[in-house]
């Protein structure tokens, strides 16, 4: 794959960058290598205020860096900035934090003392998206860097820039060289440095193939592996609900990011009751989006990450409707230059579809209406997906029982699935394994090892 700045407001070419070779990057693995063996004697004091100058740096950069992320994969410059907030955020969270997550843990056993220690183990390879270019970097390298470990980072493609600039930060903050390597690489290369025995663990966020292709190279090489993958969220809306603030928090955790979230609300599961009601407001909500410039601030659909990623999600709609599934709103490619695609609603989605199995990583919402609660969460949990979820009732207790029936990593009630540095991330089935953020995120590629302490006794 092309490694370029193409702009998809008008789809023209900014900049390109060359692929390192293999020497380069061999050279940084052994850069790396040598880097972790000074960084892991580092006290917690020394990591901290490293980690608090590139949070630091990163606000003080932050106009600069959110353009470069509407410049590279269309997001509206406003959440740019939120994602750059965001990020600094994680940042400063494991920088503060980490030593308590880190503390040696005190065992009761029966006989003697012991306790576990929990040891970084090396040099880390994290494969990241195009679509939260610096806060998926931070949530995998802020905690690593914390415990001790080094990290590397292949960037999507067609994010070089931010790539970039990540390290560059880093540098700035007077991180040691190897510290934090970007590595210009494609993605069909990436399993070939997974079997690298320097490299001692591998984490990637992306798409199920690139998951299921790291996993495989991971597991012959027997290292630890965390994947964060697609998802299909469902959004369930019960009778008791407030339909008005369901509506509002729907449009949201739908078109958030131009609907490209792993955690965007993508199935609205509604029951009968007041599935009239939430589709005529929903779908008016919709309808109202300016479509427009990412950079200027009154537009609210910018273009998809990128003419193919718009080209998919159009093909996905068509194929639906094709078997059957049916547009009240949308389900085109705007016309204009750039890859932009109207919002979209379907319904009459039925198993087979494209819709209905497959992630649709746009301004695209499935709309289903049940009969009752038991039918929503049949049908939420009818997904080869497992990430996030929704619930809305006016009822906790009640919201509590249905999200512990639901099959996902997360559930949120009477909001849309969202992150913050304290709470952990992940899911389930074909969404991936393993943790980010909170304390649960510095959990991961440590040794917990065992310590333990007996009373010189006669063994007779």
């Amino acid at each position: 794959m092309l490694i370029a700045t193409i702009n998809p407001f008008d789809n023209k070419v900014v900049k390109t960058f060359e692929e390192m070779t293999p020497e380069a990057v061999d050279a940084a693995i052994t850069q790396a290598e040598d880097t972790f063996k000074t960084w892991r004697t580092q006290p917690f004091s020394r990591r901290s205020e490293l980690l608090h100058r590139v949070a630091e740096l990163m606000r003080e950069g932050s106009d600069k860096l959110s353009k470069l992320i509407t410049l590279e994969m269309g997001k509206l410059y406003a959440q740019s900035l939120g994602e750059i907030a965001l990020s600094a955020d994680i940042i400063d969270y494991y920088a503060t934090n980490a030593e308590q997550f880190l503390a040696d843990e005190h065992l009761k056993p029966e006989f003697g003392e012991a306790y576990i220690k929990k040891s970084p183990i090396g040099v880390l390879l994290g494969v990241e998206p195009w679509n939260f270019p610096f806060y998926q970097v931070a949530r995998f390298a802020a905690p690593n860097i914390m415990i001790g470990n080094v990290v590397l980072v292949k960037h999507a493609s067609n994010v070089p820039q931010c790539a970039q600039a990540i390290e560059d930060i880093f540098i700035a903050a007077g991180a040691p060289k190897g510290l934090y390597t970007n590595l210009f690489i494609s993605g069909s290369n990436v399993s070939n440095y997974i079997a690298d025995e320097r490299i001692k663990g591998v984490s990637l966020t992306g798409s199920e193939l690139a998951g299921a292709s790291l996993a495989a190279a991971a597991g012959k090489a027997l290292k630890k592996s965390v994947l964060e993958l697609g998802g299909s969220d469902a959004f369930i809306v019960l009778e008791d609900a407030d339909i008005d603030q369901a509506v509002a928090w729907g449009v949201i955790g739908r078109m958030n990011n131009t609907g490209q979230c792993c955690v965007a609300a993508k199935r609205f599961i509604v029951v009968e009751a007041v599935a009239d009601e939430f589709l005529t407001k929903f779908k008016a909500k919709l309808t109202g989006l300016k479509v427009g410039d990412p950079m200027d601030s009154t537009t609210e659909l910018g273009p998809l990450s990128s003419e193919g990623a718009a080209v998919q999600l159009a093909d996905q709609v068509q194929r639906s409707v094709d078997a059957g599934a049916k547009v009240i709103l949308g389900g085109k490619r705007v016309d204009r230059p750039g890859a932009f695609m109207e919002a979209t609603i379907l319904t009459d989605i039925e198993p087979g579809m494209a819709a209905y199995h497959e992630e649709l990583f746009g301004p695209v919402a499935s709309f289903y209406r049940v009969k009752d609660e038991a039918h929503a969460i049949r049908l939420a949990n009818d997904s080869p997906f497992g990430l996030g979820g929704t619930v809305f009732t006016a009822n906790k207790e009640r919201g509590e029982n249905v999200a512990a029936m639901i099959d996902t990593g997360m559930v949120f009630i009477n909001h849309p699935t969202w992150t913050q540095s304290d709470l952990p991330f992940g899911g389930t089935k074909r969404s991936g394994y393993g943790r980010e953020l909170s304390a649960l995120g510095v959990e991961e590629f440590v040794n917990k090892k065992l310590i333990r302490f007996s009373e010189y006794a006669d063994p007779f």
